[in-house]
């Protein structure tokens, strides 16, 4: 039994979740430096003050949702078989969070279009991904029986996926309606350039 879920918690999610909406309607619609803490605010119905109990600033209410994603890979590459092939299962890691994107496109691709887009919300996204490389990195080693601190293989095999990651979300991003591609697609054709490097190594 999971643990129990308290009135007040369930009522902070619920705030939180209507700001973050509330911002990237906004957000995705007239861009980030137009919108104010105060128009996030008044369209969630609550106070400036309430806002900022839950966020330091509108650069996080945008990227929040990526807080969880390290983690979320993290996990997905520790629950992979263990005689896997590095590239089978970093792929499977990195292909949850797209294939979640490419299901929701209509909400989600204004987001990271604003993201990628615009400076201050693209170096969050970039402060983000260094620390997936390093959790991911350290989850490998321990799958390969690496030390991450002393072996390359980690480190480099880590980045080279979220690299893969990263050039999907522009390539994704450049698309408009019907011509938008599919970023499971796209994350197959990238591992499939990168698989004979990431298998060859690790072996």
């Amino acid at each position: 039994m999971g643990p129990v879920t308290t009135l007040a918690q369930r009522k902070r999610q619920l705030v939180a979740t209507e700001l973050t909406e509330a911002a990237l309607q906004l957000l995705a619609l007239r861009g980030f430096d137009a919108v104010t803490v105060d128009e996030i605010a008044t369209t969630a119905g609550v106070s400036k003050r309430t806002f900022f109990r839950y966020f330091a600033s509108k650069e996080d209410v945008v990227v929040q949702f990526l807080a969880g994603m390290g983690a979320d890979m993290r996990a997905g590459l520790a629950a992979r078989p263990a005689g896997e092939r590095p590239s089978e299962a970093l792929l499977h890691t990195v292909s949850v969070p797209l294939a979640a994107c490419g299901d929701h496109a209509e909400r989600v691709l204004p987001v990271v279009r604003l993201i990628l887009r615009t400076p201050a919300l693209l170096a969050r996204l970039l402060e983000h991904q260094a620390r997936w490389r390093e959790e991911l990195a350290e989850e490998l080693a321990a799958r390969l029986g690496r030390d991450p601190e002393a072996d390359l293989y980690p480190r480099l095999a880590a980045g080279m996926a979220l690299a893969a990651f990263d050039a999907v979300l522009h390539r994704w991003s450049g698309g408009e309606g019907e011509a938008a591609e599919d970023p499971g697609a796209l994350i197959g054709e990238a591992f499939a350039l990168l698989a004979p490097a990431l298998d060859s190594v690790s072996a």
